[in-house]
């Protein structure tokens, strides 16, 4: 029970960052080069949605006794290997850990041209990857 209380909290909590990445995503190119706050704000939000993803995935596996995942895009993996997740969708959507690692320990070298495209069009498979969770929450009557 306490596992599906955290995994809903950190849903809310990918919802709300994904909520603030959205009020970004009319920013140009241009202005995310050239403000710093907005590039911070919107790298650390990025980070936090993330790290959501990961952390509902961790909980899952533990929950159900799945196979330890050697890295953070190996969470993805197991998802789909277990029906969580589609095949294809985890197979796109790994990468993110990636990303999140490059926020994280690179910042500084954060190229905005990748960044920018990724604001603008990839925000709806944080979408896509909650409704997935949920969906099987339910179906599993977890």
């Amino acid at each position: 029970m306490t596992s599906l209380l955290t995994i809903n909290s950190k849903i809310e909590k990918l919802k709300e960052y994904l909520s603030y990445l959205k009020s970004y995503q009319k920013s140009s190119l241009q202005e995310l080069e050239n403000d710093y706050t907005l590039q911070g704000a919107v790298l650390h939000y990025l980070q936090l949605t993330i790290e959501c993803t990961i952390d509902i995935g961790e909980l899952l596996i533990s929950e159900l006794k799945l196979r330890k995942p050697e890295g953070a895009r190996e969470v993805f993996k197991i998802l789909a290997e277990n029906k969580i997740l589609p095949e294809n969708f985890a197979q796109n959507f790994s990468p993110v850990a990636g990303f999140r690692n490059i926020i994280v320990h690179e910042y500084a070298e954060v190229d905005m041209k990748k960044v920018h495209p990724f604001l603008e069009n990839d925000l709806e498979d944080f979408e896509h990857f909650s409704q997935y969770i949920a969906e099987y929450l339910l179906k599993r009557k977890f």
